[in-house]
């Protein structure tokens, strides 16, 4: 399916390679316009004759950040990839809410695979990730939302009602308060690393679990824990130190 795309992006070069960039590694991309700047990106995007499926977004423009002009649009019903230099705080944001991105310099694998991720319009619900998105930016330490690209669309779930997660080769399982369950697209090692300030912790290669939600360990050389829906999670045996060590930090909170 061809896509049409539009490129804001206010260094020259920078327009020149994604546009190269795309042509040679991503042939079902045209890009129908591009901008270097805010206002000028607002009237691209305004423009009744462009109608993108997809638009690539440098955050940092000459004329203020990319966030300026997407507030200012009445409706978004295109998907976004950012495109920005590393920023640790503006990937974790883009990983929260599901929203695609590449570093520059651009890699084409990275490219490819965030062209691969390019969701429909109206399946997209790219508006509600960009909010998801912002409010990370904004209170980091109150952010209580996680935008979640699963096979069956886009989920937005209360941090606090995940209970676990499991993963299955590449995709996680992930399961909620009440017993819906979701399935990521995201390796198990994503969520690790996103939510562990939010006191989720990894016992097992195969199993993250909110510490919230546990019940009992039950110890010995086959340990595991019992979860408060029942389910039994095995605590593997060179994680055990680590995570005892992460209980004992618990109770003194507590």
């Amino acid at each position: 399916m061809l896509l049409n795309a539009v490129i804001i992006e206010d260094e020259r070069n920078g327009l020149i390679n994604l546009k190269h960039m795309l042509a040679e590694h991503c042939e079902d991309i045209e890009v129908i316009g591009d901008a270097d700047g805010v206002e000028s990106g607002l009237r691209l995007l305004e423009d009744p004759d462009i109608n993108p499926d997809v638009a690539f977004l440098d955050i940092n423009l000459q004329d203020g950040k990319v966030f300026q002009l997407l507030n200012r649009l009445t409706s978004i019903d295109f998907d976004i990839i950012f495109v920005t230099a590393w920023d640790q705080f503006a990937i974790k944001a883009c990983e929260y809410s599901s929203i695609g991105y590449i570093l520059k310099p651009i890699d084409h694998v990275q490219l490819i695979e965030a062209v691969a991720r390019v969701r429909p319009r109206k399946q997209g619900r790219t508006q509600e990730r960009l909010q998801v998105m912002q409010q990370y930016a904004s209170h980091p330490n109150a952010f209580d939302k996680l935008s979640i690209a699963a096979l069956d669309g886009i989920h937005f779930v209360k941090i606090r009602d995940i209970v676990r997660f499991e993963a299955e080769d590449n995709y996680t399982h992930i399961y909620l308060v009440g017993g819906n369950k979701i399935t990521a697209s995201k390796t198990i090692k994503a969520y690790e690393d996103m939510l562990a300030p939010f006191n989720f912790y990894r016992v097992h290669k195969r199993h993250v679990i909110n510490m919230n939600y546990m019940k009992k360990f039950v110890k010995g050389d086959g340990g595991y824990l019992i979860m408060d829906d029942g389910i039994h999670i095995e605590v593997s045996r060179r994680r055990r130190p680590a995570f005892m060590t992460q209980l004992r930090i618990l109770q003194e909170v507590l």
